[in-house]
């Protein structure tokens, strides 16, 4: 009897150790779950601006890390290192500009692919290819499309949360809306006026605004970093001597000899000028740089209007 139960004792620790180990399984099963359920999905950007549109469409969902970011430093002088291709390897999802604007992008994800990984390209988006103005992200049509496709895919990596996702892009398409408006104010009063720039990078806005925009050859030779020929050079400095602009728009992160030489000009013959960067400063979104950079040429083309009025004025009166 003792025997018996003896073993009538042990089994019933046997089973009440079993019902331990399985209560603390299923506990850390679950919690494994609920850890998966709040893994924030992993986000590589070449460029901040982007980085920050995916972050206003992602939330506290997304992990977002931004490559060019240094508002001081000249984004086509940039060399990718192995801190970013480690980065590249744990995404699962990418947004980078293309139109050769960022190709150490895609010597990266080639050498490092994954079937996992969803890759948005800006100018595959918005039909533009290696030989356009690269500088996408000043187009107004560009980040709502690419906001568009960013949206589609968090829904896709993270079906549970659509609803946030959906409602996070309604309010950044809402949020751009007052850029259209200073666009649209801006081409009702100066479309037509003329205009110059060191380089292309505010080329698609100036665009929009109705700017007409001289100078293209030594525009594009400069972003190239080729050397612009004697005439467009000629060109160029009578512009701003002659005052045939009403504006000279320049890259603050690429200031190179003959740029200075322009901006110095340009200053001693009163034409405005007004600095464009190519990355987003910091403290700022994507909204809040683009309107602080339309306010910028607001206030240069006032400038300008106003010059031109005083030097008509002056001429009338020496006749």
């Amino acid at each position: 009897m003792k025997i018996i139960g003896s073993m009538w004792t042990e089994a019933r620790r046997a089973l009440k150790l079993s019902t331990y180990v399985a209560a603390g399984a299923a506990a850390l099963a679950l919690g494994h779950g609920a850890l998966a359920a709040e893994a924030k999905i992993p986000v590589v950007a070449a460029e901040n601006f982007y980085g920050d549109v995916v972050q206003q469409l992602g939330g506290d969902r997304v992990e977002v890390t931004s490559i060019l970011s240094n508002p001081d430093q000249d984004p086509h002088l940039f060399e990718a290192s192995p801190k970013t291709a480690r980065a590249l390897q744990h995404a699962s999802l990418v947004v980078y500009n293309g139109a050769d604007y960022d190709p150490w992008m895609a010597k990266l994800l080639a050498a490092s692919k994954s079937a996992k990984r969803t890759t948005i390209v800006a100018a595959e988006i918005v039909g533009k290819k290696s030989g356009d103005n690269p500088h996408l992200w000043y187009e107004p049509s560009t980040m709502p499309a690419v906001a568009r496709a960013v949206s589609a895919a968090l829904v896709a990596a993270d079906p549970a949360h659509k609803s946030a996702y959906d409602a996070n892009l309604a309010k950044f398409l809402d949020s751009l809306k007052p850029i259209d408006a200073k666009v649209a104010e801006l081409h009702g009063r100066y479309a037509g006026v003329p205009a110059t720039a060191t380089e292309p990078v505010f080329g698609y806005m100036s665009d929009a605004v109705g700017l007409t925009m001289r100078n293209l050859h030594f525009q594009m030779a400069t972003m190239n970093n080729t050397e612009a020929s004697a005439a467009d050079i000629a060109a160029f400095e009578r512009d701003l001597r002659e005052k045939r602009v009403r504006v000279l728009i320049y890259n603050s992160q690429a200031t190179e000899a003959l740029t200075k030489r322009m901006l110095k000009l340009a200053q001693q013959s009163k034409v405005p000028t007004m600095s464009v960067t190519e990355t987003e400063p910091a403290g700022k979104t994507y909204q809040t740089w683009m309107l602080t950079q339309l306010d910028g040429l607001s206030k240069a083309l006032a400038a300008g209007e106003a010059g031109s009025a005083s030097a008509s004025a002056t001429k009338g009166k020496t006749q």
